[in-house]
């Protein structure tokens, strides 16, 4: 299954600079277009007006070669929600939700590709888990959008692995945004995958690696609420903007330790890692 088969990645380097690539590699976006000066400004574009990366006369750059930072210099709002996968709530003995439950993560939680992921002293928290997750990037101001327009306003996909300190949260439920908001807490891919519209999720595999061993996997179609319903059902909350994150849920999460190298794998969208240091 490929999410995005004009194959339009977005990308910044470790020293700040926006990248349009697809599979042959990247090129500063400003060489696609001037106009274009940070991945926000092209998110905002229509995917079938972002420029063809393969039709640029430009240097390509391998990703080989490139340091990434997160793709969002300035990210909008972050969020999160919380058992979105069937077999991960029966897993932790919970009910299908009603509506989504969703949480906020500050800016300050997110790193990029790498990390590392610190862990807090162990006197503030001893037990923090790692999550796997499709993200979904808005791409144009909206409120109060249907279901069936959503794909109009998605700017494009990106793997992320979210963190909850586990011991922190179960002392008390409303403790959810004190356990997920330490810095690091939050690992962004280093592309932005530009979707196709009316792309297809339902097959896409989202799995929580930890040194090398698959923890956790399933896939988008045993969502409890899709990618698009989710941004749907937020857009009625309140406005979503250029840069806000929506981390769709997790297959499972999976306690982490200092040594350890976590990956989220997304298919179709790609994987990001981090080492885990205190």
């Amino acid at each position: 299954m490929t999410v995005a088969s004009t194959e339009r990645r977005l990308a910044r380097t470790a020293t700040g600079d926006p990248l349009l690539g697809n599979d042959e590699g990247f090129i500063l976006l400003t060489a696609a277009d001037p106009s274009l000066t940070s991945v926000e400004s092209a998110l905002s574009r229509h995917p079938a007006d972002l420029p063809d990366p393969g039709a640029v006369a430009a240097r390509r750059l391998s990703p080989a070669h490139l340091s990434f930072a997160p793709p969002l210099d300035r990210p909008g709002k972050l969020f999160g929600i919380g058992l979105n996968y069937a077999d991960h709530a029966a897993d932790l003995d919970e009910d299908h939700p009603d509506e989504p439950a969703s949480f906020f993560k500050p800016a300050t939680a997110l790193t990029g590709p790498g990390g590392p992921i610190r862990l807090p002293p162990t006197e503030i928290t001893n037990h923090v888990t790692a999550e796997a997750e499709l993200a979904v990037v808005i791409g144009r101001t909206c409120s109060d959008v249907p279901v069936d327009a959503v794909d109009s306003v998605i700017g494009g996909f990106v793997p992320v692995i979210d963190m909850t300190a586990e011991d922190v949260l179960r002392r008390n439920p409303r403790f959810l945004t004190r356990s997920k908001s330490f810095d690091t807490f939050l690992v962004m891919g280093s592309e932005i995958v530009v979707p196709d519209p009316g792309v297809d999720l339902d097959d896409v595999a989202v799995r929580t690696v930890v040194d090398d061993e698959v923890k956790a996997a399933n896939t988008v179609a045993n969502m409890h609420f899709s990618p698009r319903e989710l941004v749907a059902f937020h857009s009625r909350v309140m406005t979503l903007e250029p840069g806000d994150v929506i981390s769709t849920g997790t297959p499972g999460a999976h306690r982490i330790e200092p040594g350890d190298t976590v990956r989220a794998e997304v298919d179709g969208v790609g994987s990001v890692s981090a080492d885990v240091v205190r």
